[in-house]
């Protein structure tokens, strides 16, 4: 899902504004930007895993010395390194210009602590705080799709009942299509067929055609992801895989019923199970 979040907290010596921003997908991918160690982004890491599970999040963490304390070091390797590059590539062909050279990254750096032990509490603060309004901004998003997967849900429900009033007429109308067939060329024949025969082969398609049971289940199923839609502790992950199951009994259903209106409905519900899985694969 996709949202924003942004803090600032700061001390009388330090200003740390952190800002944080997500969008969709299926698993969970952190970028972490900031001037601080390893271990100190590991940590910002674990914080970001506390309130997202899934979606790329990107984070970004902004230190400023307050005071009259000058903390901007020029990094003398750095220089040397691109000095010595960017004289080999020019040669004597023109001069190199300190001004552009003192933009390339990693030449001017803003130098804390070289223990961060201070620092800490403030930056866990404003990255804290960000991803608390991330939180916020992600939940109400998820309440308007969640408005929007009830109604798409609704409208399934209601041509899997029109599904489930048509089953039976398929079964007569077969059976009322074959007697007929039979009777006429037995007439033409002038020969008499038993009717338990007929009978027989309606049986057969009968249990053919026969959907009730996949009705059930994908009414099941509609309820169970109605239920988790509810549910403040749902995962993403379970609606995904209720929505593969919805459309595999939707798959069976076109496949089974031998009903132009029949397959009219499931058409409508394989669009609206598609809109669902499109959605859902962003929910948390």
């Amino acid at each position: 899902m996709t949202g924003h979040g942004q803090s600032i907290v700061q001390n009388d010596k330090l200003r740390v504004l952190a800002e944080v921003k997500s969008v969709n997908n299926r698993f969970l991918k952190t970028h972490v930007q900031c001037g601080l160690d390893v271990n100190r982004q590991s940590q910002i890491e674990n914080l970001i895993c506390q309130f997202v599970n899934r979606g790329t999040v990107n984070l970004s963490i902004k230190l400023e010395r307050l005071g009259e304390q000058d903390s901007h070091r020029l990094n003398q390797s750095a220089i040397r390194s691109y000095w010595l590059q960017l004289s080999e590539i020019a040669g004597n062909s023109q001069s190199i210009n300190i001004e552009s050279l003192l933009q390339l990254p990693g030449v001017v750096h803003e130098e804390f602590l070289e223990d961060d032990t201070e620092i800490w509490p403030t930056v866990e603060q404003a990255v804290m705080e960000s991803l608390k309004n991330l939180k916020k901004m992600r939940q109400q998003e998820g309440e308007v799709m969640k408005t929007d997967l009830l109604q798409n849900l609704n409208e399934i429900e209601t041509q899997l009942q029109s599904i489930a009033s048509l089953a039976p007429s398929v079964v007569l109308a077969y059976e009322q299509r074959l007697t007929d067939r039979i009777k006429t060329l037995l007439e033409k024949h002038n020969v008499v067929a038993p009717t338990v025969d007929v009978i027989r082969e309606v049986g057969i398609f009968a249990e053919r055609v026969d959907i009730s049971e996949e009705i059930v289940r994908l009414g099941s199923h509609i309820t169970k992801f109605r239920q988790l839609c509810g549910n403040s502790d749902s995962s993403g992950r379970t609606l995904d895989f209720l929505v593969q199951e919805m459309l595999r009994e939707t798959n069976t259903i076109g496949s089974k019923a031998a009903n132009a209106e029949i397959a009219t409905s499931v058409i409508a519900i394989k669009t609206m199970i598609e809109r669902i899985r499109e959605m859902v694969q962003n929910i948390e």
